[in-house]
């Protein structure tokens, strides 16, 4: 039981974690790298710091050790030289004094000399180290540098990347169905030249069932005109009488009259 919870719970991490990646801000991401790297040149050199604090203090403890020694080197000699000299006087009690006091600044000797060997070795040591901890600072300066300078390439590398994600919207718009309720492009384009054929052929025909009437009313009153000067001959000839009492053809009785073969002359004699 325990470790399918321990895989749900690691599937999930894994989850959420891809999820926040995929919609996480590029921009807010690159800045936490750099604070990341920030941080993390700051603890390196703190840590160096201490790396060279020590080395320093082991220096110190050195020089201090070999005065130390030297002081006592000297002191043990003095010591020596005045036992002799005590010695050498006949008064044995102070020989013996100063000759303690020698043997007592040799065993200091001793134990400096072996402090100062000690010391020289962890000096060494620590010298290593700090040149190791200075390195590695000025390697990672570097790093942190070059991160710096390709910051801004980045964040114009994303900017150009938003724009041509927008720039592909944009275009894709153009020749996809958005959304059920955004017609494309194509759709409208061709909803307004349908619109628009329809109007022209409607305008034709409009324009032809004018022109039509306009032919009969041109007709009609050419036909009016013939009848008025056929009147007027019948006048001159004195048929006005006869043929005041024949009704103008109508235009459509006209119209069938133009349309049947003329009469001959042979059937009127």
């Amino acid at each position: 039981m325990f470790k399918a919870i321990k895989k749900w719970w690691k599937y999930l991490t894994a989850k959420v974690s891809g999820t926040l990646d995929e919609k996480a801000d590029p921009k807010v991401q690159l800045e936490q790298a750099i604070q990341e790297a920030h941080d993390t040149h700051r603890r390196l050199t703190e840590q160096a710091a201490n790396v060279i604090a020590h080395q320093k203090q082991t220096e110190m403890r050195l020089e201090r050790s070999m005065a130390e020694l030297e002081k006592s080197n000297n002191s043990a000699r003095q010591a020596l030289v005045l036992a002799d000299e005590a010695a050498k006087a006949g008064d044995a009690k102070k020989a013996t004094e100063y000759t303690s006091a020698a043997e007592a600044f040799a065993n200091k000797l001793i134990a400096l000399e072996n402090e100062v060997e000690n010391l020289k070795a962890m000096l060494l040591e620590a010298t290593q180290n700090a040149d190791n901890a200075k390195a590695a600072v000025a390697q990672n300066s570097a790093a942190l540098q070059k991160k710096l300078s390709e910051r801004q390439k980045l964040l114009s590398q994303l900017d150009q990347a938003k724009m041509q994600e927008q720039m592909n919207k944009a275009m894709a718009s153009l020749s996809q169905t958005v959304g059920q309720d955004v017609p494309t492009f194509d759709e409208v384009r061709d909803k307004i030249e349908t619109r628009l054929a329809k109007a022209k052929g409607m305008s034709e025909l409009t324009s032809a069932s004018v022109e039509s009437r306009m032919l009969e009313v041109e007709q009609a009153q050419m036909n009016t005109e013939a009848q008025a000067r056929l009147s007027e001959l019948r006048t001159q000839l004195g048929l006005s009488s006869g043929a005041a009492a024949v009704e103008p053809p109508t235009p459509q009785a006209l119209a069938a009259e133009a349309a049947s073969p003329p009469a001959t002359d042979e059937s009127s004699s």
